[in-house]
């Protein structure tokens, strides 16, 4: 039904990918919302880039239930737009804000809505985009490049000098870890399928073990620190090939329990610190723009590069997130609008 008021007096609209429900990528649509309009406190960002990330196929399945209590909806989402992190500029600035102006090119890492022409964010969610790096690529780094980050630098406390393994070396979070590793000064070996090999190596591993050759657990090498993507190992197995007082950092837990997730294994884990002076480490990475900077100085420097594997247009987001879900990612799938 057409809207009786004046074209001149309606809301200006925009294109947004739409999740009504939680389920398989089957229930995004793409539809037709009302733009955002800014606050006093807010940033009106007009988007460029979205990439694709972990945390975006969790709240489209809501699993593990658990995550709906975390005031996401349980029933549905609460905001129905998904996308967490995204690369623009400036559109409008509410009166509070000081850090940016209209036209500013910005990244961050947001609680929800990046899939979408423009977005309504809070001035401490974004950091200003150096003028070297593309949207695109911009886009890549909020959530995945921050926990690659954190995982080796805070969780993994990975020094100069030391030998750290990648488990899912390939993927979103994983080429980055890669990078920010030998930029640590560590050895690092990647493990990854055998169609990524030449990839991994490209981005500076020092060894890459294909996971169809050969099991990581029971090869001869010694790790100070694992960091753990995919969680398909046993933590007894992976503390076989850590150094003696060396690190696991999980970032994963396997496929988990629909309601909490890999809660019960992470729990397991924990409890074994009791005993190894192997620390198991829990990563639940946290958004920080302190983080953000710093990977933006090291893509400046050269020293960093986001992988972009495959680029979707608004239209396509049922195709993103199956790609997504398959788990077969190299580096990272962006929107481009």
């Amino acid at each position: 039904m057409e809207s009786s008021l004046p074209q001149s007096t309606r809301a200006p609209s925009m294109r947004a990918v739409l999740q009504p429900v939680y389920g398989l990528p089957e229930v995004l649509v793409q539809g037709e919302v009302p733009r955002p309009v800014v606050h006093d406190d807010g940033v009106l960002v007009q988007v460029v880039a979205s990439a694709v990330t972990k945390g975006d196929w969790h709240l489209l399945t809501g699993k593990p239930y658990l995550i709906r209590l975390a005031g996401f909806g349980f029933k549905k989402p609460n905001q129905p737009i998904p996308g967490m992190a995204v690369a623009g500029r400036v559109e409008a600035v509410g009166r509070n804000v000081t850090a940016f102006h209209v036209g500013d090119e910005v990244l961050g890492e947001i609680n929800r809505g990046g899939f979408a022409e423009y977005v309504c964010v809070r001035e401490a969610e974004l950091v200003h985009k150096p003028a070297t790096l593309s949207f695109e690529g911009a886009a890549a780094i909020p959530v995945s490049a921050t926990t690659a980050l954190q995982g080796l630098r805070d969780a993994g406390r990975l020094q100069a000098g030391q030998s750290v393994l990648i488990n899912g070396a390939a993927g979103g979070v994983g080429t980055f870890a890669v990078q920010i590793a030998k930029a640590l000064g560590a050895v690092v070996t990647g493990v990854c399928s055998a169609g990524n090999v030449e990839l991994v190596r490209s981005i500076g591993a020092d060894h890459v073990i294909d996971y169809g050759q050969e099991d990581f657990t029971q090869g001869g090498r010694r790790y100070d620190v694992i960091f753990d993507l995919v969680g398909n190992r046993p933590l007894a197995a992976c503390r076989r090939v850590l150094t003696a007082r060396g690190r696991l950092v999980a970032c994963a837990g396997g496929v988990g329990h629909d309601w909490v997730g890999p809660m019960l294994l992470v729990l397991a884990g924990l409890a074994t610190n009791l005993y190894s002076p192997q620390p198991f480490v829990s990563l639940m990475a946290k958004p920080n723009n302190d983080d953000l900077l710093t990977v933006c100085g090291l893509v400046e420097a050269g020293t960093v590069r986001p992988v972009i594997d495959r680029r979707y247009g608004l239209g396509e987001a049922q195709e993103a997130m199956r790609y997504l879900g398959a788990g077969h990612s190299r580096g990272k799938s962006v929107f481009m609008l």
